[in-house]
């Protein structure tokens, strides 16, 4: 099994989420997050005075999935995360040692 880790823009978000459900990629979480990057338009950027730097908002999507699966699912998250911009985000994929049900 491979796990997927997608920083994406939030406003690419939606439409992220509504190609993975129509392919049945039904489960999989997304979490919002402040990183400190250097990006070409900072219109999307804020000042945390928490963290005291200038941070962009993304949402990260982690899904896990069966290897033979993995590039169905990053071809998915990539054609929808698209913002029209060089970098619109990045995606991490790891093995998946053992999976156990709770």
């Amino acid at each position: 099994m491979k796990e997927i880790k997608a920083y994406i823009h939030r406003n690419r978000a939606a439409d992220v989420v509504r190609a993975l459900r129509k392919a049945d990629f039904g489960h999989f979480t997304l979490v919002d997050v402040k990183q400190v990057l250097k990006i070409l338009d900072t219109s999307g950027q804020e000042y945390s005075t928490e963290f005291g730097a200038r941070v962009l908002t993304e949402v990260k999507l982690e899904l896990v999935c069966k290897t033979e699966l993995l590039e169905a699912a990053i071809a998915l998250i990539k054609e929808n995360a698209q913002t029209g911009q060089a970098d619109s985000g990045c995606i991490y994929v790891s093995d998946i040692a053992s999976h156990q049900p709770i």
